[in-house]
């Protein structure tokens, strides 16, 4: 449960990046109606790359909570307790290699990293079936 948490944190630590440079861009006169749906917004290549870190953590905590709270729920969590963590280390450097750049070799450590997540799910969905 503690590594849903922080799962869940990290994910609003992600946000708060992308908030905290629309909060300054407001303060300095853009309108706050300048981040409307599906048009193109001009950001800072580390702000861009934070929205999409923020949506791939968006993406995965859905999964992982239901992994996690169902292993509670059928009083199996010592199951999944080993591993979550790791999932959660997986997705802090996940994260954070996306934050730091896209060359190729970080976009490879970023896709070994995001396969990890999902090994792990697996594994804990097929503990929890056995």
């Amino acid at each position: 449960m503690t590594a849903l948490i922080g799962f869940t944190a990290w994910t609003l630590a992600i946000v708060f990046i992308v908030l905290n440079w629309r909060v300054i861009e407001v303060l300095r006169g853009k309108p706050a109606n300048s981040w409307t749906r599906g048009a193109a917004i001009e950001s800072p290549s580390f702000v861009k790359r934070a929205e999409h870190a923020h949506l791939n953590c968006l993406e995965n905590l859905p999964v992982f909570a239901v992994i996690v709270l169902a292993a509670q729920a059928l009083g199996k969590s010592a199951v999944v307790d080993a591993v979550a963590c790791w999932v959660l280390y997986a997705r802090i450097a996940q994260s954070s290699v996306h934050l730091i750049g896209t060359q190729p070799m970080l976009v490879l450590v970023r896709a070994s990293l995001y396969g990890i997540q999902v090994g792990l799910f697996a594994y804990m969905l097929w503990r929890l079936a056995a």
